[in-house]
């Protein structure tokens, strides 16, 4: 006796079709085997699926039962093949009609009374299904909304065993999800927090709005309470609204990882994730026996925050060069290799020195040069070459901040970034650039042309601050970005000036 079900996994932020056999045949002592490179929640789910069977008042076979995942030569993982398993079998016994089972993709972890929990990776899941012209999905009601958001599908929700049965005998028909992706898109594309909550450092503003017009990396440099963080996490609400294939790209990378709302069941607004500086190379670049993204691949689309910089292990800093360079990240493991998007503003932020007082005129600095220069070695060279600006944050006293009137309001930051991004994207519209800060050397020759004034001013500040040819490429791009804040064709001496300013905090210039 034998049945087939389809059902998907997850590969990367990409699904494919998998068929689940089920074989019964007789024998002396009954067993429950999986074949087809099963890992992990894969092999454990032959007692899920034996419990759920018979406490959803199901006869489960007294035979020998053989689950077979094709393709067998890609190894399996997650839970998600407990609904297809179960199904397989009872359709195998001569419980469950067959004639809707090559037209459905079955999804959905068992619980052992029957009961459907929900899965990882919903929606690339039901995009896979859809890519396979398979009419119909079936899954647990908590990944409905996110499956729902695929058009040209049937996506149907079930709370148990039971109910999916009772579809797939006929005895229920359910109405498919019908959602209007547009509506969902634009009712959750608000920001919980506004730049105008920021009081003074306009300085700091007007860096972060040039770095938000080119996708510059930044660095913030300042006391602790300076306000680093309250700036950093406000940096994603003055970067250009999402559009919907990048939405639904990270919306992919979140579903996968497992952390997606599923009230929401879309990502519309730039993501912003702060790891901790514990965390391991794995945790920020992504890894596992069966790889998952990391937080640079979370961040994709939108800002990957690093506060306290030096106290991050230098390895896993160094880890981000990749990502930094080619917006992508790279797994390589004995069994698979995946790539996972990671392109992401990186903003990082850091003391002055391990008090965090040295650039403080309030507070006395306790720490000597030997020590600055130790703290301040922790962070590569290569690594801050990467980052465009550098740019010090000063405190701000307590007495002024209940004097000052609110701050510039995001979305008009936001208009004039939107504007300067119009611009780049017209300007590299024959090529794969979206951004200044993507710009190679053949590009900075074309559209970065400098007057012999700008020219003679970039190369004294190359001579005096002791910057590295690659610091000289990043001005060039962020004085470029700031002849686009304000619409101009030319880069002129002025632009060259402040892109210079936003170097000031080079390694060679701060430790003196």
């Amino acid at each position: 006796m034998h049945a087939k079900v389809l059902s998907s996994a997850v590969m990367g932020i990409d699904a494919y079709i998998v068929e689940v056999e089920a074989n019964l045949t007789g024998a002396k002592l009954p067993k429950f085997i999986t074949v087809g490179l099963p890992e992990g929640a894969v092999k454990e789910s032959k007692e899920r699926v034996r419990a759920a069977i018979r406490n959803s008042g199901f006869y489960f076979p007294n035979k020998r039962v053989t689950i077979n995942l094709a393709p067998a030569d890609i190894r399996k993982e997650g839970s998600a093949f407990d609904l297809p398993m179960a199904v397989g079998i009872l359709a195998a016994a001569g419980m469950v009609e067959r004639h809707l089972l090559t037209k459905l993709i079955l999804l959905g972890e068992l619980a052992l009374d029957g009961g459907l929990r929900p899965v990882k990776g919903a929606l690339p899941l039901a995009i896979s299904a859809r890519d396979a012209h398979i009419p119909g999905i079936i899954l647990p009601k908590e990944n409905v909304r996110e499956a729902g958001i695929v058009d040209g599908i049937k996506v149907v929700g079930a709370e148990s065993l039971n109910e999916v049965l009772s579809i797939l005998n006929g005895t229920a028909k359910p109405e498919p999800v019908r959602l209007n992706r547009d509506e969902i898109f634009n009712a959750n594309r608000l920001y919980t927090v506004d730049f105008a909550d920021v009081k003074s450092q306009e300085q700091v503003k007007r860096a972060l709005e040039v770095a938000a017009a080119g996708s510059h990396n930044v660095i913030m440099i300042g006391p602790p309470g300076s306000g680093k963080t309250m700036l950093a996490k406000r940096l994603s609400t003055i970067l250009p609204d999402l559009v919907l294939d990048e939405a639904l790209e990270s919306t992919k990378i979140h579903s996968v990882a497992g952390i997606l709302p599923t009230e929401k069941g879309l990502v519309a607004t730039r993501p912003y994730r702060s790891p901790h500086h514990s965390i391991s190379d794995a945790g920020l670049i992504g890894g596992g026996t069966v790889p998952r993204p990391g937080e640079v691949s979370l961040a994709h689309n939108g800002v990957l925050f690093l506060d306290e910089l030096p106290e991050f292990r230098k390895n896993v800093l160094e880890v981000l060069r990749q990502p930094l360079e080619s917006g992508e990240v790279t797994i390589a493991r004995a069994s698979m290799s995946l790539s996972y998007p990671a392109r992401f503003m990186l903003v990082a932020a850091m003391n002055p020195c391990p008090c965090g007082y040295a650039t403080d005129p309030h507070n006395d600095c306790s720490c000597t040069p030997t020590v600055i220069q130790r703290y301040m070695n922790r962070i590569s060279g290569p690594l801050m070459d990467r980052i465009d600006i550098h740019i010090e944050v000063p405190a701000v006293p307590v007495a002024e901040l209940s004097q000052m009137t609110a701050g510039e309001v995001s979305e008009d930051i936001r208009g004039r970034v939107q504007g300067a991004r119009e611009i780049q994207l017209n300007r590299f519209s024959a090529q794969s650039i979206y951004a200044n800060s993507q710009m190679e050397t053949a590009d900075l020759n074309n559209h970065c042309k400098l007057s012999a004034d700008s020219t003679g001013l970039l190369n004294t500040a190359m001579e005096k601050l002791g910057l590295s040819a690659r610091a000289y490429d990043r001005i060039l791009k962020v004085g470029r970005t700031i002849a686009d804040l304000e619409g101009q064709a030319e880069i002129s001496s002025t632009h060259i000036s402040e892109a210079i300013q936003y170097r000031s905090l080079d390694r060679q210039l701060w430790l003196g």
